[in-house]
């Protein structure tokens, strides 16, 4: 009998060992599992974060070159005032005959976009007169915040076509030498003589003239003030922004004090020459860039701080 029980103990050792035994291997095996898919939820997360940042530097990028393209405040004020040019003088082409089969669709376009070309460029010049010198404490942390602002202000109101739309006018315009044949035409009852003098030879403006001075029409003395506002503004913004500036200060107190007074054929002449030094000294595509590159990295710094 003890032989009996001692095997049937024995045996049931064995079959407690083998469940055991079993039971253990059965636990391992979960959590051998377990581990196993904790490591792939742990690579799932890595790839999750990496898709992550790859996407926020995606939006990052994009965000960029958004702001390229969009103009600051100062750039859609430029569009107004060419817009305005555009519209002044393809008015004055119809109401001259200059380029009768194509004058009158071009002012309805720009004239839609600008209709007080006039007054628009004149409050502008008042405007760039009285306007007070940027400080000069301001940093370059501060210029692009500034920047910044101005950019979430105008986001969507204003882009680089219409820049572009309105510097392919300038350029067809001027092919077409279309402000020139509206100057003849407004003095062409007077001294036509003394358009020649002005577009076939560059001086500087305020140089001597040995014609004696006359006075000038009221559609004439209008245009005169017309370019008078428009080079005030222009050299207000070169001097703001630090170009030319060894003579923008001093163009800018030029077309001021001419501005105060009632235009002779004298000024008829130095407002274009005026606009010529304007163009052959780049000041449009000087401040252009300037702003450009202010932008890029303003944008760059917006993405260091992210």
């Amino acid at each position: 009998m003890n032989a009996g029980r001692k095997e049937a103990a024995l045996k049931q050792r064995e079959a407690a060992l083998k469940a055991a035994r079993e039971s253990n291997d059965g636990r391992n095996g979960e959590v051998s599992t377990i581990k196993h898919e904790l490591e792939s939820a742990k690579e799932e997360v890595a790839a999750v974060m990496d898709q992550l940042k790859e996407a926020e530097s995606e939006t990052k990028a994009l965000r960029s070159m958004t702001q390229r393209m969009i103009l600051t405040q100062e750039e859609m004020e430029e569009v107004v005032l060419k817009r305005c040019w555009l519209a002044r003088y393809w008015g004055l082409a119809v109401q001259y005959g200059v380029y009768p089969e194509i004058a009158v669709s071009k002012h309805e376009h720009w004239s839609s976009l600008a209709p007080l070309p006039l007054e628009v460029v004149l409050s502008a010049g008042q405007k760039a007169i009285k306007e007070q010198p940027r400080k000069q404490g301001e940093d370059d942390a501060q210029r692009r915040n500034r920047l910044v602002r101005e950019m979430s202000d105008v986001m969507g109101e204003g882009n680089i076509e219409s820049m572009l739309s309105v510097e392919m006018g300038l350029r067809e315009l001027s092919s077409l030498k279309v402000e020139d044949a509206v100057v003849v035409a407004l003095g062409q009852h007077r001294r036509p003589s003394i358009v020649r003098q002005f577009t076939s030879d560059y001086k500087s403006p305020g140089e001597p003239k040995f014609l004696e001075a006359f006075d000038l029409s009221n559609e004439e003395a209008e245009d005169v003030s017309f370019k008078h506002a428009w080079l005030i503004y222009f050299w207000r913004r070169a001097k703001t922004h630090g170009i030319e500036e060894d003579i923008a200060d001093e163009r800018l107190q030029f077309w001021i004090a001419r501005n105060a007074v009632a235009p002779n054929s004298h000024d008829a002449i130095d407002v274009e020459r005026g606009l010529t030094e304007l163009r052959k000294l780049g000041i449009e595509q000087q401040l252009w860039e300037g702003t450009r590159a202010d932008i890029d990295e303003a944008a760059s710094a917006a993405m260091e701080d992210e």
